[in-house]
């Protein structure tokens, strides 16, 4: 998994974007009201996330439109999920060792 995409997701205001974009395509401006920042603020913010692969960017004449990249989030899936194994054998194990030790409990009563 690629740090940057943690690193850059750590700002609020960016974390807030790709929130917002989960909805839908949106244009700078629609995003710098919603967000309720300046609109130089908010192509600030898009320009760092699309530098590192978390939105692309479409022209459509005078206007910039900003969409979600799927690619980064199946990374940071596939890295959770690694977790999510490791913690899922943990519990089993646990579940394992409770167990026997309330069979072995039983057997001394």
């Amino acid at each position: 998994m690629n740090q940057t995409l943690l690193n850059t997701l750590a700002e609020p205001n960016r974390f807030r974007i790709v929130e917002y974009l989960k909805e839908g395509p949106r244009t700078v401006g629609e995003i710098s009201d919603h967000l309720q920042i300046r609109q130089p603020q908010a192509s600030k913010h898009l320009r760092v996330l699309n530098e590192a692969k978390i939105v692309e960017v479409q022209a459509e004449a005078n206007r910039r439109i900003y969409k979600l990249r799927p690619e980064p989030f199946y990374a940071l899936e596939e890295w959770l999920v690694s977790y999510r194994n490791i913690w899922e054998d943990r519990f089993e194990r646990l579940d394992t060792y409770f167990s026997d030790l309330q069979k072995k409990n039983g057997e001394n009563d």
